[in-house]
Formats: structure tokens, sequence, C-alpha cells
């Protein structure tokens, strides 16, 4: 920012420089050579009269010494020319050619009829400069008239325009030097203040909410102060929001966990003094309990994810795959129905660290439940596929994590209102939150993904998340499309899994 305030500065001041030397120049410069073209007219008068003296009285060597001076002080060339039109005296020898030259000249001529009016020639020379030539009548009688031609060396001339020229590029190099000096001087003076705005915006945006931009409201603009003071504010607002948000979900999760854990433990106790028509009813209870824990947890869950802001890492999706079909696989067996993993591998993406765990837990939690005794489940990983060789692909890739069930599906409508907070599908079987599918948004949304629901082939609902893929060194193969890896469900690997024990802890569920 800095070098483009001094860049757009000095432009300026080289504008208004140029628009005003060149003119001053060309002005000087004409100034110059008619200052002299007046020179040369007054030699030129002056000559003429001791010329017209001496021509009459016959002293042509007093002519011709007067003519010598006159050329060496002025440094130019001077001709004596009589009635005749010949010349008298010279300040150099001159051929029969040269004299036929001057004699024709346009001044000379005019000089010769005896003209009032001085005629005056600048010849053009190197660089652009006129050669002042002026020529003065000699009266010899009523009609009869001699001429004093006078011509200025052109190099005196150059030399006086250039000098103008050179100084007023110095001058205009020393403006240039002062007015760079300043605008470096207000570039750093306007530029340091929003540049410590954009770093303190950029931690600000990592997650540091501590961080203030102190030098910004002392220098710098007035608005850029005024900026700064707000971002401030600002900051320490969100920090204070944040902070109180913070606070209430440990509070929370405290206070709300330990009576839903003492209730569920005296509805639990109760079990053996309830008669056997009330055991419905406690069985309700105990249902309502465990989904209200539910419940706290999604919530507590999205609370965290909202108060902080989140890193995007490389995860390995097959390694996770495969540890919750592992972690799974006891459950979907005590409730009589199969837990499969697809044959394909998705590689790393790019998420939320935990997050993917998260996802994979409340799709296979919200499967089990739809699932009868006898139905598979199936968690497929899709690689994106790889653009044709020679077309550039600027689209995203993402990989993609498949929960597929055999379950009764859900309609269109049902399908794209899942996602909203504590909405249930209707006739849903009971201890469902509604928070489940609204915290996997959430998740893969922060990861930079998204997820759907989508119809599968065998009725059920196919969950597919995706996620921004990275790339491996090796490239990725096209992936399978969705009615291959159905297909594929006989031959699909089931992981083996022990014996029953005790219901995993799986986080916040649907």
């Amino acid at each position: 920012m800095t070098r483009r305030l001094l860049l757009s500065y000095l432009t300026v001041a080289l504008l208004v420089l140029l628009c005003l030397e060149v003119p001053l120049g060309i002005v000087y410069g004409r100034a110059e050579q008619q200052r002299a073209t007046r020179a040369a007219e007054d030699e030129a008068e002056s000559l003429a009269a001791y010329a017209a003296v001496s021509l009459e009285g016959g002293r042509i060597s007093a002519l011709e010494d007067r003519v010598a001076h006159c050329a060496e002080r002025i440094g130019g060339e001077v001709v004596v020319f009589d009635a005749s039109g010949r010349p008298a005296a010279s300040s150099r020898p001159l051929t029969p050619n040269q004299v036929s030259d001057l004699a024709g000249t346009r001044e000379v001529r005019s000089a010769l009829r005896g003209r009032a009016a001085v005629g005056v020639r600048t010849a053009p020379v190197g660089g652009g400069v006129g050669v002042p030539a002026a020529a003065a009548p000699v009266p010899f009688g009523p009609s009869r008239y001699g001429a004093v031609r006078v011509t200025l060396p052109g190099e005196t001339v150059r030399q006086r325009v250039h000098g103008v020229w050179l100084t007023l590029a110095a001058v205009g190099l020393l403006a240039l030097t002062a007015v760079a000096g300043v605008a470096f001087w207000l570039a750093r003076w306007t530029s340091r203040p929003v540049l410590e705005l954009e770093r303190a915006t950029a931690r600000l945006a990592e997650g540091d909410l501590s961080v203030r931009a102190t030098l910004a409201t002392s220098t710098g603009p007035p608005e850029v102060r005024r900026l700064a003071v707000t971002f401030n504010e600002t900051a320490a607002r969100l920090e204070h929001l944040l902070a109180s948000q913070r606070a209430f979900a440990g509070e929370a999760s405290h206070q709300l966990r330990t009576p839903l854990a003492a209730l569920r433990l005296r509805l639990d106790n109760l079990e053996p003094d309830v008669a056997a028509h009330a055991r419905g009813g406690l069985t309700a209870a105990v249902t309502e309990t465990d989904r209200l824990g539910r419940m706290v947890e999604g919530l507590l869950a999205m609370a965290r994810l909202d108060e902080q802001a989140v890193t995007r890492v490389p995860v390995d999706l097959d390694r996770i795959a495969l540890e919750r079909v592992e972690t799974w696989g006891p459950v979907f067996a005590a409730r009589g129905c199969r837990l499969a993993l697809g044959v394909e591998h998705a590689g790393h993406a790019l998420a939320v660290p935990g997050a993917v765990e998260q996802i994979v837990d409340n799709l296979l939690s919200n499967a089990l439940r739809v699932s009868g005794r006898g139905s598979v489940v199936l968690l497929d990983r899709r690689l994106p596929r790889a653009p044709r060789r020679g077309h550039r692909e600027h689209r995203p890739q993402y990989a993609e994590l498949h929960v597929i069930d055999e379950g009764p599906g859900m309609t269109p409508e049902q399908r794209e209102r899942a996602f909203d907070r504590f909405w249930r599908a209707p006739g849903s079987t009971d201890g469902g939150s509604g928070l489940g599918l609204s915290l996997v948004q959430r998740l893969a949304v922060a990861g930079g993904g998204h997820v759907v629901l989508e119809e599968a082939a065998r009725g059920g609902i196919d969950a597919v998340v995706r996620l921004l893929a990275v790339p491996s060194r090796g490239g990725t193969g096209p992936a399978p499309g969705r009615g291959e890896a159905l297909r594929q469900w006989p031959t699909l690997r089931t992981v083996p899994v022990p014996r029953l024990r005790s219901r995993p802890h799986s986080g916040a569920r649907p």
C-alpha cells in the first residue's frame, strides 16, 4: 500500500511539473531567440551608419577593421554590400557562390531596396534552434542603398536554450525529490494503521479474540482512527459475547448433566418397585430421559462449534470409516442388522478435527434406528473423479462418504426439512432429538463441505457427506457410480465383531 500511495503521489507531481515546465521551457526558448534576433538588428543598424560614412569617404580599410572587430565581438558573421550588391567588406573570405547566396537572401534584397523595415531571417540548424540573421540598408543617395548583414552564431543561441531546459530539469528534479520525501512520509502515515488493521482482522478471523489495533487509534487519517476504534469495540464485544457463551456452555454442561444422570439413576432404581401394569410408563420415562440427555449433548456440541473459529486439517477418511465400523459393528449385530464397509477408498479430505467421527456416528445412529432385522447398512466411500487428460478442472474436488440404509425413506419435502433443528419425521420412532442431522450439516459446512439426503436405490436414505479432497501424490482414479456400488453389496466386506457387552458412547445422536 505504501508503494502504491507513493507512486500515485509522484505521478501526480510529475504530471503537474510537466504541465508547468514544458510550456515554460518553450516560452524561454523563444525568448532567447528573440533576444538574439534583436541583438543582430541593433548590430546591423549601428554598422550600417558607420558603413555609409566609410564608403562615401573611401575608408575601406577602416570599414574592414570595424567589420572584423564586430564579428569577433559577437562571434558571428558580418558582410557589407555596396549599392551594386557586391560585397565591400566581409569578416571572412567568400567564394562567388557564397556571395551569390548571401545577396539572394530575403533580408539583403529588402535592405538593397532601402526599405525602412528591417528583414530578419532565422536559418534552422540542429536541435531545432534558429540562427538569427538581420540586414539593414546603407544609404548612398536618394535611391541607392547598400546593405549590412549580421548573423549571430547558432551554437550560442542553442547553448542558451539548452541551459534553460537544464535549469528547468534541475528544478523539477529537486521538486520531485522533495515531493517524494513528503509523499513517503504521508504514505507511511496513512498505510501503517491500515496495515495494522489488516493484520488484526486476519488474527481475529483466525480466532484470536484478544487482538486490538492500538497504533491505528492514535496515528493516521481521522477516518482510519475512527475505524480502528470501531474495530476494537467490535472485537471486545465479540470476545465478551463468546466468553459468556463459553461460560454458559460449561455451566450448562455441568448443571444439566448432573440432574439428568441423577434422574436416570432414580428411574433405574424404581424398576424393581414398579408394578407390572406401570412398567410401560417407566419405560417411556426412561426413553424420554435418554432423549433429553442426547438433546442436551447436541445443543452443547453446537454451542462449542459456534463459540470458536474452526481450523480445517487433512483427515484420513478411510481410517475413520474403518474405526467407526469396528465401533458400531457390535451395536448393529445386537439389533440383528449388518454394517458393511465399501471396498473403495476416499483418501484424505479437509475437515474440522473430530468432525468426521461425529458426522458418521450421527448418520449410523439414524440408519440403525430405521433399520429392521436382517437389513444391511452400507458405509461407503467415493473418490473424486479425475479430470480428463488435457482438461483443466477449476471446480473443487470432493471426497464422499455415503451411509445407505434400507429403511422406509423420506419424501423430497421431508428430506429438505430434515436438517432443521428439533424436526422429526412424522411417524418416526421414539428416542430421537431432532438435532443430529442439524449438527451433521453444521460440522460439514464448517469443514468447507456439505451434506445431502438422497433416495437410495433400495428405498432407504443415502446420506451423502462431501468434503474437500486433498489430492494425493499419485493421483486418484475415477470413482465408481452409485449403481455399481449397490451391486457390490453381496460381496462387500463385513467387519467381524466380538459379542456385544456394552453399548459404546457415540456422542450426540439424533
